[in-house]
Parts: C-alpha cells; sequence; structure tokens
C-alpha cells in the first residue's frame, strides 16, 4: 500500500464562503497517476468544512440558512466569552458538517455523482487562506 500527499491553499472571504474545489482536486488526483484508490480531502482548520453539494445557486444560499437556524451567528457562545473572537458559531459549524471526506477513484477519476461537487465552506468572521491536504492510498 501506498499514500501520495499533495497540499494546496485557497482564499476565502469568511462568513459562510462556499467554494467549488471538485476541479482542483481531480487534477491532483490525475497528477497521481492512479488507477483505483481511495481519496481523502481535509481543510485543516477547525472553523471550516470540506462536503460534497450540489453547487448551485439556490443551495449556496440555503445552506448557510439552514445552519444558522442550528447555529445562529447572533447567539452568546462560551467559547466567545473565552476568546472574544466571535466565532464560536463557526467552530460548531464546522464541527457539524466534518473537516474532511473520502472519495473512491476509479480509473484516475473521483466517483462523483453527476450533481456531487467538493466544496470547501469557511464559517470563519473574516477572510482566511485555507490549506487543504489531499491524500490517496491505493
Amino acid at each position: 500500500m501506498s499514500v501520495k500527499i499533495e497540499k494546496f491553499t485557497i482564499s476565502t472571504r469568511g462568513f459562510d464562503d462556499i467554494i467549488d474545489i471538485s476541479s482542483k482536486v481531480q487534477g491532483i488526483v490525475s497528477g497521481f497517476n492512479l488507477d483505483n484508490a481511495i481519496v481523502n480531502v481535509f481543510v485543516v482548520a477547525s472553523t471550516a468544512s470540506i462536503i460534497t453539494l450540489e453547487y448551485e445557486p439556490g443551495l449556496v444560499v440555503d445552506l448557510p440558512e439552514v445552519l444558522n437556524t442550528i447555529v445562529p451567528v447572533n447567539r452568546v457562545y462560551e467559547h466567545d466569552k473565552k476568546w472574544h473572537d466571535g466565532n464560536g458559531y463557526s467552530h460548531l459549524r464546522a464541527s457539524l458538517l466534518g473537516n474532511s471526506i473520502t472519495i473512491p477513484v476509479s480509473f484516475g477519476k473521483l466517483e462523483l455523482g453527476n450533481w456531487q461537487q467538493i466544496v470547501l465552506i469557511d464559517f470563519d468572521n473574516k477572510p482566511r487562506i485555507r490549506e487543504i491536504v489531499v491524500s490517496a492510498t491505493c
């Protein structure tokens, strides 16, 4: 068994910024020259998530609205009382959605559905530069 790893960074606006990274991840996987493998996509952050989503304008609006119902921005969180950074909600949202996904690869291609894209969501309350780690095990 071997593992291949590549990292890249992406600038975000924060505040529920949702960015389609599917083509970047597929490019990295193609560069690994693998037939069949398991790929993990991980964001190195506690206030951001990696998920799959149909990346279309309606869902890009709907997802943050739903998350704001579950974890509202304007609530006082214990995290904020301790650290005074106002981003307690972003840690909780990222915890709910997770910071990585695993995708099978067949004949060098990510096994994603027609309406399934890999997205980075930055929940923090300011712009960030996020590091993404793509690892393949075969």
